[in-house]
């Protein structure tokens, strides 16, 4: 396997791990076996074609999971792929509660991680739900005209994180309490934060 180099930050992530440590290693072999190069992104082990983000290896309190990128795309002929929340418009997780479901599944993920890396491949993209969906502020709308480097933060950060920003903005009936609020949270969306982080 010409691109399996082992990245240390994540032996010392797997070799950490108070829970899930099977299930760890037993993924890390899955993914490893499908020829993606290991990396370390978000504090977990991220598996990349070509620089391209295919699945995150991630553990909760109640399940660990493989997380792929655009699992939206997938077809999930199993139907073992779940949506963490509505919001989450692009990643799925197949999520696991024990090493042996894993073992069971290592077929199934394979066809899983392939299928995920020909989507990249072919350069396939989430249609996301726009932020223009959502009404934006026309106090908002001006400065994100004069303000290059503001427009690109905002579109840099998550749905999610644009929809929140998007209501508190045209929340307030008056013009000038939009503004204020606009004016409050620009350093915000600069830094690349969230209303909430």
């Amino acid at each position: 396997m010409a691109n399996s180099k082992l990245n240390p930050k994540v032996d010392e992530f797997v070799s950490k791990a108070e829970k899930w440590k099977a299930e760890y290693e037993k993924l890390r072999n899955i993914v490893l076996d499908c020829e993606l190069t290991e990396e370390w992104k978000w504090m977990h082990p991220c598996y990349t074609y070509e620089n391209k983000n295919i699945v995150l290896i991630h553990g909760f309190k109640e399940y660990c999971a493989l997380l792929f990128h655009k699992g939206a795309l997938l077809q999930d002929t199993h139907g073992i792929l779940v949506q963490q929340t509505e919001n989450v418009q692009a990643a799925r997780q197949i999520r696991f509660t024990n090493v042996e479901e894993i073992i069971e599944l290592e077929t199934v993920l394979k066809a899983y991680i392939h299928e995920a890396i020909e989507v990249e491949k072919a350069g396939l993209e989430v249609d996301f739900k726009k932020h223009t969906d959502y009404s934006v502020a026309e106090e908002f709308q001006m400065k994100l005209d004069e303000n290059p480097a503001l427009k690109t933060a905002f579109e840099a950060l998550t749905p999610g994180r644009q929809r929140a920003y998007l209501l508190y903005f045209s929340s307030p009936k008056q013009s000038k309490t939009r503004a204020s609020r606009v004016e409050k949270c620009i350093p915000q969306i600069l830094d690349g934060k969230g209303l909430n982080d």
